[in-house]
């Protein structure tokens, strides 16, 4: 079934079905725990990656591990991926390897996540709410492959699919974005909107199971 899915999606991109939407002022609703609720996001342009800059933003009352971005290819499982381990610690993996950052634990929701990744020198910075939570080194040399599923909502364990409803996102998310390239965090920190891969004024996405669009509540 889930193969069945994600052929379905690659063939309603290519087939030019999903069309552009622009999401400014919206967020995504998931109301509850799910392993049937998540939204594919597709890029402008599918291409490896050796830079990028991943910005979003986020609500939830969540006290258990959760998903926040996941972007699979066919041959590798979390090429990119956003998951919060335990309250203010925020895992993130670029080709299967993970750099952890810590924020306080009593940061006010919702919060703006800007994180950048450049192969050449492997370092990785974490900006939350504007502020900087540092940089570490993570696979450097490492190539991101283009051919990938973009979902937020759920985490993936396989390419589109094998979802754990104990790892799904309950809550909202809006103005999620993606670069090629390093963009300074400090430029991008307040605007999350524009990407050139992901821009959420002229979004392609597919929504699956329980999700809900609703104007956004908070900046």
């Amino acid at each position: 079934m889930e193969t069945l899915i994600v052929g379905i999606l690659l063939l309603s991109v290519l087939s030019g079905s999903v069309s552009e939407t622009d999401m400014k002022g919206k967020a995504f609703i998931f109301p509850q725990e799910s392993s049937t609720a998540y939204v594919s996001l597709i890029p402008k342009v599918r291409k490896s990656l050796q830079n990028f800059t991943l910005c979003m933003k986020a609500f939830t009352d969540l006290t258990r591990p959760y998903s926040i971005f996941s972007y699979n290819t066919r041959t590798k499982d979390n090429e990119i991926l956003l998951f919060v381990e335990n309250i203010g610690e925020y895992m993130f993996y670029v080709g299967n390897l993970v750099a952890i950052f810590k924020a306080p634990t009593n940061l006010p929701d919702p919060v703006r996540i800007c994180v950048n990744w450049e192969s050449v020198s492997g370092i990785a910075e974490f900006w939350l709410n504007g502020k900087p939570l540092g940089r570490k080194g993570l696979n450097k040399g490492y190539t991101v492959g283009g051919d990938a599923m973009i979902i937020i909502g759920q985490e993936q364990d396989s390419f589109g699919g094998s979802f754990d409803a104990k790892q799904s996102f309950v809550g909202e998310i809006w103005d999620v974005s993606l670069w090629d390239h390093v963009v300074p965090l400090e430029k991008v920190s307040d605007s999350c909107n524009n990407g050139n891969l992901i821009n959420w004024q002229a979004l392609n996405y597919e929504d699956n199971g329980y999700v809900v669009t609703k104007p956004k509540l908070w900046p």
